[in-house]
């Protein structure tokens, strides 16, 4: 099954090439350590034994650091079979060898609750041209509003000023605890210059 996923962080249409691969593009969408993420960029050449392979990654991620993480998308379940574990450790070997970084996300990580859900929630209540970080900052040196606040009152402080919380989220300018169920009481807060990751995908590879 193929889906088409609206990334506010990529300004396209993201086309994804099954559910797992959706799920994996709701939450690089909210996780703030990405700037970028592309679906099945470029292909490339690996060894394998004295044959030459090629292998097109899942998606191409881009963090804020800089730094390009290759990522491969499967079940935990194929990972048991034989020539799917051979394939990608011969991809990983040949990426650790000539520098880049490759990480593979299951559905162990991808589909744990309520992080899942909080994603979807999230990008789901997203609004164009909602996401001014200047606007924010205005309106908290005005105090229209002061943070943390819980996210029902946040929202109904900042859409008068055209602004979306859930669009800032995805901006990383707001954030909130993606441990617990969203809801209008749950708080939320600015993201300062080094607070820490609300979340991990690949904590090895920064994000």
């Amino acid at each position: 099954m193929r889906a088409k996923f609206p990334s506010q962080k990529n300004g396209r249409l993201v086309h994804c090439e099954g559910l797992l691969e959706l799920d994996a593009a709701y939450l690089l969408e909210v996780n703030q350590e990405v700037t970028r993420y592309s679906e099945q960029p470029e292909p490339f050449h690996y060894p394998d034994g004295g044959r030459t392979r090629r292998y097109t990654p899942d998606f191409e991620v881009t963090l804020k650091s800089g730094e390009v993480v290759w990522v491969e998308v499967k079940p935990l379940r194929s990972l048991a079979k034989p020539e799917v574990r051979r394939t990608l450790d011969c991809v990983s070997s040949h990426l650790q060898r000539t520098g880049k970084a490759f990480a593979i996300l299951t559905d162990e990580t991808l589909r744990q609750e309520p992080l899942r859900s909080n994603a979807r929630q999230i990008c789901h209540q997203v609004e164009r041209n909602s996401a001014s970080l200047t606007k924010l900052h205005s309106a908290l040196s005005r105090g229209v509003i002061s943070l943390p606040t819980p996210l029902g009152d946040v929202t109904a402080a900042l859409r008068p000023l055209g602004l979306n919380p859930y669009s800032l989220m995805i901006a990383g300018a707001l954030r909130l605890d993606l441990t617990k169920p969203l809801n209008p009481s749950i708080e939320i807060e600015l993201v300062t210059e080094n607070a820490h990751a609300w979340f991990h995908l690949a904590e090895e590879h920064g994000f």
